[in-house]
């Protein structure tokens, strides 16, 4: 498995349209063999900071999406308005540093929210 990291800086006025540009271009993904998941983030200490991760089967089978295959240039498509604004695009190995945590029963978070 190896996992895909896009930043982005998309200014203010442009955010509701980067956004719908990638939930058009996620039907792209969704219909690659390779792509095991993915997910859009917006950074909560600077909006305009955004991070796409793209978990896809193998580096082999994700340079095969991107060479051979229709799925990631659909996607490319869809969202080619903001490529500009691309300030990374890596892929990484997950280490075996890695866990599942579940959440503390309610009533014990420490920043539990108020109403």
């Amino acid at each position: 498995m190896v996992i895909e990291y896009i930043r982005y800086t998309i200014p203010e006025d442009t955010r509701d349209g980067f956004e719908a540009a990638h939930a058009r271009a996620a039907d792209a993904l969704r219909e690659s063999p390779y792509c095991l998941s993915y997910e859009l983030s917006r950074c909560e200490e600077d909006p305009s900071a955004y991070v796409l991760r793209i978990q896809w089967e193998s580096r082999s089978a994700h340079l095969v999406a991107v060479r051979r295959g229709p799925h990631v240039g659909r996607f490319f498509e869809a969202i080619e308005p903001y490529v500009s604004a691309i300030q990374e695009m890596r892929r990484y190995q997950v280490t075996r540093v890695a866990a599942v945590c579940s959440p503390l029963p309610m009533g014990h978070a420490k920043d539990q929210a108020r109403p």
